[in-house]
């Protein structure tokens, strides 16, 4: 097994490894979600964890890591009778983000279990990591019926498998660590409120600290094992410290003033359900253990709501994680001890276990050893409280941009024909509401998602065929039918079902797949009114957070004045598209050919990286067109060619007014596709969206 970069080498990065430390001390935290950048060495510092956690007694031979103290009364391979134990190292098992659900929770042999009538089971994933940790690199990345199985699994803490009658159920309590990067997608709400802690993490702009991190990587990569022993005395340190802090855990006391604080701030941070309370407890505590503590102080809950509640007080997912941090000291300071209450005394070491350099009650709540220059800055994390822009932003007091006063109606008439034009600043959305869902007709073999019909590996059966590489979900039916006719010829004489491997059947299956959905959004003079681009770009956003819902792939195209512009490329990432949403400037000439021609080549690429992925435009416009030599013709022919590439499109038809063209209508019909207003885009308008896009596609088909 190759050597891990030691925990005590990670230089900076105190927040992560605070977090990681402290589920070490306690377990029942709950787990660690590490957010940041690509290069941060998140998945260093989570690898090397494991190293440092004590080991872990098991019954001899069990595969299922039973403690001999508790055997699991059901494990597959019990019962277990009372002998001696074995202690093996703390497992940490890594999820690949394309393991399939067999890897993850084991497998059945399906021909043993029809042919000889035994559970063989395959011990997956879940199995492997129990009592130690299961580490999901690019956790956001995960496919959906994956995250599923591991809420299941979290929230039961055990694994059940069913295939055709056969059951078998296991233990599952592991230790969830996760990392990921917010460019790439955000996470499911489900997913994310299981992780107690968050951290966020970036790299130093520190010179001498970042000096230090390339010294000491090139170091290990020279001789991993010399590294290592260098750093085997810190090491073993550490390893100590932690399990004197285990010790100390159950003896530290919370008291009724630091339990007032907890559910207070958590209470005032408007978080969903009592998770937070629990897990916030749970972390005062062992932040109290930590230091060498046997009472949990103010500064152990101040510590604890800025690990546990940033990525549980997020509204939706276009908002940045973090805590006001101001706020929280108001919260804390209202709700401390009363004046009829004697003020807590921690008792103990004043540093700690390992004196004044290992962080005790005076190093903010129990922070881990200091390896970088003492001068360094923090990275951005849970200490730092929410994201602040880095350009000024003048808002009222009910949250939206302060704009000078605009005429009502339409913008006053375009430029000349260069298409140059001061370019108005940009206004802000609406709030964003519930969108139909836009589907793309047919029936595709994408990857898994919530938004059209696919072939898929988990939904409803639609049909059976034989097994295409290894068997996936068996179809006993047609499993059955197949091989029925042939027990004669193979000599059956007894009760039993004579199977061969070419009677094997799989299930086929229809479930829902995520879509490419490029937005191409008119930003010109003629929507350029105050009001109307407000109520475009709240439309914008509630598509692209339906996208985020739907899992898709999204990308966004621009054009106003004398071209079109790529201002997202295709991406997992619906945050950014929101980001560059917002910043969206208008003015200037409607190029609406050039953005069409664009969304074609845009497709073109995709359609090369990902042939799978089918594509939906979602395009925003007025339908004007304007600029250039026949604007309208052109925009005409760019749409009857994305519609003879067989390429799903609606038109959200942003039109005002009185008296309307119905120019957007007409672009609908060329590209095929379906025209809808701002109104029946909502939910709960009458208009059947779905449908009229699959009759569009049908009456086109005949």
């Amino acid at each position: 097994m190759s050597t891990r970069y030691p925990f005590t080498a990670v230089v900076g990065m105190d927040d992560l490894r605070l977090a990681l430390l402290l589920n070490a001390v306690s377990p029942a935290v709950g787990g660690v979600l590490v957010r940041g950048e690509k290069g941060t060495a998140k998945s260093t510092a989570v690898r090397a964890l494991a190293d440092l956690l004590p080991g872990v007694p098991v019954v001899p031979g069990c595969r299922f890591s039973c403690d001999p103290a508790a055997p699991d009364p059901q494990c597959p391979d019990g019962p277990h009778d009372a002998g001696p134990a074995e202690s093996r190292a703390a497992r940490m098992v890594e999820l690949p983000v394309g393991a399939s659900e067999d890897r993850l929770v084991g497998a059945l042999d399906i021909e043993r279990a029809l042919s000889e009538g035994v559970k063989a089971f395959e011990p997956g994933l879940l199995a492997d990591a129990h009592r130690g940790i299961l580490y999901v690199d690019e956790v956001n990345l995960l496919h959906d019926h994956l995250i599923d199985l591991l809420l299941d699994a979290a929230a039961m803490g055990s694994s059940y498998v069913e295939r055709e009658g056969v059951s078998v159920r296991h233990a599952a309590r592991f230790l969830l660590v996760g990392t990921m990067n917010p460019e790439e997608g955000e996470l499911r709400p489900q997913l994310l409120d299981r992780f107690g802690l968050t951290v966020e993490v970036a790299a130093s702009r520190e010179p001498d600290q970042r000096v230090e991190v390339v010294r000491r990587r090139l170091a290990y990569d020279a001789d991993p094992v010399g590294f290592a022993a260098r750093w085997a005395a810190e090491e073993e340190a550490l390893r100590q410290r932690i399990a004197t802090a285990r010790a100390l855990l159950p003896d530290v006391v919370l008291g009724d003033a630091a339990l007032r604080q907890i559910s207070a701030t958590c209470a005032a941070f408007e978080v969903d359900g009592m998770r937070a309370d629990i897990v916030m407890a749970r972390t005062a505590t062992a932040l109290a253990a930590w230091a060498g503590r046997d009472e949990v102080a103010e500064e152990d809950v101040r510590q604890a709501a800025l690990l546990a509640l940033p990525h549980r007080r997020r509204r939706n997912p276009f908002d940045a994680p973090g805590l006001d941090e101001d706020k929280l000291d108001q919260t804390l300071e209202e709700y401390g001890p009363r004046d009829d209450e004697p003020d807590p005394e921690p008792e103990g070491p004043d540093d700690g276990p390992d004196g004044p350099d290992g962080g005790g009650p005076d190093g903010g709540g129990g922070q881990p050893p200091q390896d970088g220059p003492d001068d360094a800055p923090r990275p951005s994390g849970a200490d730092a409280g929410p994201e602040q822009p880095s350009v000024p932003d003048q808002r009222s007091e009910g949250g939206r941009e302060e704009q000078p006063a605009q005429p009502q109606g339409e913008a006053s008439p375009e430029p000349s024909e260069g298409g140059a034009a001061p370019e108005k600043p940009a206004v802000g959305a609406t709030e964003p509401f519930k969108t139909k869902r836009l589907d793309v007709p047919g029936l595709g073999e994408g990857a898994d998602g919530r938004r059209s019909r696919a072939r898929t590996a988990h939904g409803r059966t639609t049909g059976s065929r034989r097994p295409q590489g290894a068997l996936g979900k068996l179809h006993l039916a047609a499993t059955v039918q197949a091989a029925a006719p042939h027990q004669k010829r193979r000599g059956r004489s007894g009760t039993g079902l004579v199977v061969r491997r070419d009677d094997l059947r799989e299930a086929v299956r229809e479930g829902r797949e995520g879509n490419l959905v490029l937005f191409v959004v008119d930003a010109s003079g003629s929507m350029a009114a105050r009001k109307r681009m407000t109520a475009v770009k709240g439309a914008v956003l509630s598509l692209l957070l339906d996208a985020y819902q739907r899992r898709d792939k999204v990308g966004m195209i621009t054009f106003r004045g004398a071209d079109a512009a790529l201002a997202l490329p295709p991406t997992s990432s619906v945050e950014a598209g929101a980001a560059r949403l917002e910043q969206l400037p208008t003015g200037g000439r409607t190029p609406l050919a050039a953005g069409l021609l664009k969304a074609h080549e845009v497709l073109r690429v995709e359609r090369m990286r990902d042939a799978s992925r089918r594509p939906l435009v979602v395009v925003v416009t007025d339908g004007r067109a304007t600029g250039g030599v026949e604007p309208r013709p052109r925009a005409s022919k760019a749409a009857r060619l994305l519609a003879s590439e067989g390429v799903a499109s609606v038109v959200v038809d942003c039109e005002a007014g009185p008296v309307r063209l119905g120019l957007a209508g007409e672009l609908a019909r060329d590209l095929q596709g379906t025209a809808v207003t701002l109104d029946e885009l909502r939910a709960d308008s009458v208009s059947a969206l779905v449908r009229n896009v699959t009759d569009t596609t049908h009456r086109r088909a005949a």
